[in-house]
């Protein structure tokens, strides 16, 4: 047995190897960032370009502005939007155990208004998250301010204001600082760029750049018009249902001057949502408070869409939404956390879309395959365990398995394995796809037709720092 060494001693190698620890964590990640496009960078090629011409639907206005939840003074803390008429009103809601006030207080205002609803009021900067009695009051009292202008401000007494909240977790809000701001915000509202943009700034929190997006599309013979505004960088693994089953933060809000009735909005959201905002992963985390929501408000004059009524119809604007919807969700990834990489994993060639879609999560949300992503190397390994991991609903063959890197550039793709045998893989290749911002891993199972898609974006440094440091 080797004699124990002195006091002085164990100090000393133990400052050795912080020391040393702390020199190759900053080599590594001065190596792996060299590249890394920067947060200003993000900002200026995904922020909406005010400089070119959008279209928002007839019937909304918006507004942001600080009412007082963030310190700083320029950042924007509170966001509305409200309707003219009566709208249509669909959402999806995080199953997280935990749900914030927010959540319930909108459920209620879905279940009491029958699908509808004419406002969306925002706070950002505190979830209102686990706050007991005192949070469902002050989420109620949000909603009923904004109702209170609602049903004073038009011909028509419907109102319904649905609330949404991000930031941090178990504190209460400054709720006399909202309220006022609720009442300053109704002077503030504006159907221009302006408007959208400020209250796409107020959703933000560790946000880089704000996440608003507009479509126009024809519907029933007349030009229909969407924005949409999202929020989110970490705390990001959503997996939302509607409401009524029991279920950093992800928020997003679409409105539509479409016709659609609320049962027919309420199905479309829910396609859409799995095939978007369900299909996106930054950390693994699902939040408390997570919450799309869709108003539509007819003011196209276009035909009402149901999904009984007009299927084909129905069919169009559903596959509309589901598209813009995986626009919004994709922002997110992009502005991940600390994220360098933007991942799309396409798992092909499974019995069922559910088990494609258990298979493009679990490989998302690996921390071992994102950590590689970040690392630029190749260990298709990784990806492939968590594959057999992934327990779809259907027995996967691992004689059938093919998986690929797939370039952006459009350059050939980079084959890792072939019906369950390894290639003999071109490492300086692999390093030439890995090193660019977007890439693709694509998963062939040879079991069948269906195929899933999701997006994600790898792990970094960065992104440990800004989380051990987020309440400070």
């Amino acid at each position: 047995m080797a004699p124990a060494l002195p006091s002085t001693a164990k100090h000393a190698v133990k400052a050795m190897v912080q020391s040393s620890s702390r020199a190759l964590s900053s080599s590594a990640s001065a190596m792996a960032s060299s590249s890394a496009p920067s947060p200003s960078d993000k900002a200026k090629r995904f922020t909406l370009d005010a400089s070119q011409s959008h279209k928002f639907p007839h019937g909304f206005l918006a507004t942001g502005l600080h009412c007082g939840i963030k310190k700083d003074a320029s950042k924007l803390d509170l966001g509305v939007i409200i309707s003219d008429r009566p709208c249509s009103a669909a959402a999806m809601f995080t199953k997280n155990a935990f749900q914030a006030a927010p959540v319930t207080i909108s459920k209620d205002v879905l279940k009491k208004g029958k699908g509808t609803a004419r406002g969306i009021v925002v706070s950002s900067g505190n979830a209102n998250a686990v706050t007991g009695a005192q949070g469902l009051k002050d989420a109620q009292a949000m909603s009923d301010a904004l109702d209170s202008f609602l049903e004073g401000s038009s011909s028509s007494t419907a109102s319904g204001t649905l609330v949404m909240s991000t930031g941090v977790i178990g504190q209460n809000l400054p709720i006399k600082k909202i309220l006022s701001g609720i009442t300053s915000s109704t002077a503030t509202l504006g159907s221009n760029f302006a408007a959208w943009s400020d209250a796409a700034k107020a959703f933000m929190t560790t946000d880089t750049f704000p996440k608003l997006r507009t479509r126009t599309f024809e519907l029933g013979g007349k030009e229909v018009r969407m924005v949409g505004i999202d929020k989110g960088a970490g705390m990001i693994h959503p997996n939302m249902g509607p409401p009524g089953a029991l279920h950093a933060t992800l928020l997003g809000a679409i409105v539509t001057d479409a016709a659609v009735s609320p049962a027919s909005l309420q199905s479309a959201l829910t396609f859409a949502v799995d095939r978007s905002f369900n299909s996106i992963s930054v950390d693994g985390d699902m939040s408390t408070n997570d919450t799309i929501v869709v108003l539509a408000n007819g003011a196209s004059g276009a035909k009402e869409v149901s999904e009984e009524q007009t299927p084909e119809e129905f069919v169009k604007f559903r596959t509309e939404l589901t598209d813009f919807a995986a626009e919004l969700a994709q922002l997110i990834v992009r502005d991940g956390e600390g994220a360098t990489k933007f991942v799309k994993v396409v798992v092909n060639g499974a019995p069922n879309y559910e088990g494609a879609h258990k298979i493009a999560s679990t490989v998302s949300t690996s921390s071992l395959v994102k950590t590689a992503l970040h690392g630029q190397d190749a260990n298709w390994g990784r990806i492939l365990c968590a594959v057999g991991y992934s327990s779809p609903n259907f027995t996967i063959d691992p004689t059938k398995v093919t998986v690929s890197f797939i370039p952006a550039d459009g350059t050939a793709e980079l084959k890792l394995l072939v019906n369950g045998e390894p290639e003999v893989v071109d490492e300086v290749r692999a390093k030439e796809i890995l090193e660019m911002e977007d890439l693709e891993i694509r998963i062939e199972l040879g079991l069948g037709e269906e195929s899933a898609t999701y997006w994600t974006c790898d792990l970094s440094y960065e992104y440990i720092s800004i989380n051990a440091d987020y309440r400070s």
